[in-house]
């Protein structure tokens, strides 16, 4: 009984031995997660993909409300088209190289998340990993930078559609609603410079424009206009996130030689 006894004890130990090893084993992969970066490429790919899905959407909705009501003149509006145009193929290129970008700082999150925790033994760097996570860092600032422009520009659609929806809500208001002012209330897109100043009609007043308001080609733009300008938002809150990622990861790689630290991204 004595040696069954013991038998079952050392396989006891074994398993408790083991269930331990297996579970410092996950908590030091888990110590290697880029959590920082992690949260970053989500909130990068979430933005990206609905900036870049109803921009594109928003703009062709925006040239057949051009079309229909305030540009009958084809001529009047072609550069536009071509621009707007121009902008969904730019918009399926952002798409392409952010979901590229996203995944290789990932990867290189968690590279020097690994190395700096000096989790797979003797920490180890060379002058071309630190070249390498340098260069994510400047081009990191610079699509911050260019994001930012690409935020503020998105506003200016959600501008101009509020301009005219607020309009129209006027119009509906039960102080002007069926009186002889009604048809003295306008919107004249061309004060915004989308369209020449010879456009015709360019100018649209009253119940015409009430019932430009109440098509589901303006109800659909400006509601996804107001969701790219979001996700463009979102967008540059991820690429700050990867600037603090990244800018801390590259200083404990370039001073880690010098002194001992840490890092937490």
């Amino acid at each position: 009984m004595k040696p069954a006894m013991e038998t079952a004890a050392e396989e006891n130990a074994e398993q408790s031995q083991e269930r331990k090893g297996c579970f410092e084993c996950c908590i030091k992969c888990l110590g290697g997660v880029p959590y920082a970066s992690l949260v970053a490429t989500i909130l990068c790919f979430s933005g990206v993909a609905l900036f870049c899905g109803c921009g594109h959407v928003a703009l062709a909705g925006t040239v057949a409300i051009l079309e229909q009501h305030f540009s009958t003149n084809t001529s009047d509006h072609a550069l536009l088209s071509e621009v707007i145009q121009l902008m969904q193929y730019v918009i399926y290129g952002i798409a392409s190289f952010f979901f590229l970008y996203g995944i290789i700082l990932l990867a290189e999150g968690f590279y020097t998340t690994s190395a700096v925790k000096e989790l797979h033994g003797e920490f180890k760097t060379t002058a071309c990993g630190r070249c390498i996570s340098g260069m994510f860092v400047f081009l990191t600032y610079v699509l911050g930078v260019a994001w930012l422009g690409v935020f503020g520009f998105s506003a200016v659609p959600v501008f101009m559609f509020y301009n005219i929806w607020s309009t129209c809500e006027v119009i509906k208001s039960p102080q002007t609603n069926g009186t002889a002012g009604v048809e003295q209330i306008c919107v004249d897109i061309r004060q915004y410079g989308i369209i020449p100043w010879n456009a015709f009609p360019g100018r649209i007043c009253g119940s015409a424009l009430e019932n430009i308001c109440n098509t589901n080609e303006f109800y659909m733009s400006y509601h996804l206009f107001i969701v790219a300008c979001a996700g463009a938002g979102a967008t540059v809150i991820a690429l700050l996130i990867y600037m603090m990622a990244t800018t801390y990861n590259y200083a404990v790689l370039k001073f880690k030689s010098r002194e001992d630290c840490c890092t937490k991204f």
